[in-house]
């Protein structure tokens, strides 16, 4: 018996809304990563982007457990000597909330072509409202 191999141009895409609020950033991470992904398809082949696309709305209303919400911070680094910087989750917060959700989702991602071609079919909004009607959207509940 062969292994069954899914070819790009065979793979059908769908488009799902998942609602952010009162979830865990994490727990809705995974989640989002492995539709984006393609796991939860049984034709799924690790070296083939067969994900769905997917739109997160209500990032704004996102929950962290225990005292993630003045300790969590997000590091990066600006390319010149002495140049770490660190931002707070609840700046981040403030300032964009639908970048938590968006780093956290690149995390669980592969790091590498494949990975950022898989991540490109994210999209988040702060808000209930989203321009992706004429995709006709599923709900997804997990």
């Amino acid at each position: 018996m062969k292994s069954y191999m899914a070819k790009p141009e065979e793979i059908e895409r769908k488009w799902y809304v998942i609602d952010a609020e009162d979830k865990v950033l994490g727990r809705l991470a995974t989640e989002v990563a492995t539709i984006l992904r393609g796991k939860h398809k049984p034709i799924y082949t690790p070296h083939v982007d067969t994900g769905d696309f997917v739109i997160v709305i209500n990032a704004d209303k996102i929950k962290l457990t225990g005292k993630k919400l003045e300790q969590k911070e997000y590091k990066y680094h600006t390319g010149y000597p002495g140049g770490l910087k660190s931002i707070s989750y609840k700046q981040i917060m403030e300032k964009n909330p639908e970048r938590a959700i968006e780093l956290a989702v690149k995390g669980m991602m592969p790091k590498n072509k494949l990975g950022r071609q898989m991540y490109k079919k994210l999209r988040v909004y702060s808000g209930p409202e989203h321009n992706h009607q004429a995709q006709k959207p599923e709900p997804y509940e997990f």
